[in-house]
């Protein structure tokens, strides 16, 4: 993150940790969730914390105009594969970053694509196709051509999860 005071869109906000670490390092969080009572728990999270913050319902992939057209930083956790055109989205977002703004992902690839393993998402589905997660390399090749510079830093550490982990995941961060 940048040094604070900097506005930052945190979109998948859920239930609004993010959000709420955000605004105790002195950052000005605007959350943008699609689930309703998500983003009632994080205006009550932010609000209880003395945070006077902005957390709306809508969604993440086209965030609405009232959330504002313009970021120091956007912060999205484990959304992309979720979305029914990530890449679409990927724009969009980098549209909203002011010059020299930064995009930051934390995601990963959690669905396995070997053949006869147990695979709790249906991979590469038409719907979502980003489902089960994105590989690191093929997140950074959509965003290459859209953004100054990037770094991929790989996210294994075992406390940062709970527990250890045998899937991908990292963070990207992206310079418009």
């Amino acid at each position: 993150m940048p040094d604070s005071p900097a506005d930052v869109l945190d979109l998948g906000c859920g239930t609004g940790s993010l959000s709420l670490v955000l605004a105790e390092q002195g950052h000005r969080p605007v959350g943008v969730d699609l689930a309703p009572l998500m983003v009632e728990q994080a205006q009550r999270k932010l609000t209880e914390a003395g945070f006077d913050a902005v957390m709306m319902v809508g969604d993440a992939s086209d965030p609405p105009a009232r959330a504002g057209v313009s970021f120091d930083v956007i912060l999205s956790r484990h959304l992309l594969w979720t979305l029914p055109d990530p890449r679409e989205a990927l724009r969009r977002w980098i549209g909203l970053l002011r010059p020299g703004g930064r995009l930051v992902l934390v995601e990963g690839r959690w669905a396995s694509a070997e053949p006869g393993e147990d695979q709790p998402y249906e991979v590469e589905s038409e719907a979502m196709p980003w489902m089960g997660g994105v590989e690191a390399e093929r997140l950074a090749r959509v965003l290459r051509p859209l953004v100054r510079t990037l770094r991929v830093e790989p996210l294994r550490d075992a406390a940062l999860w709970g527990r250890p982990i045998q899937d991908e995941r990292y963070a990207v961060v992206a310079f418009a």
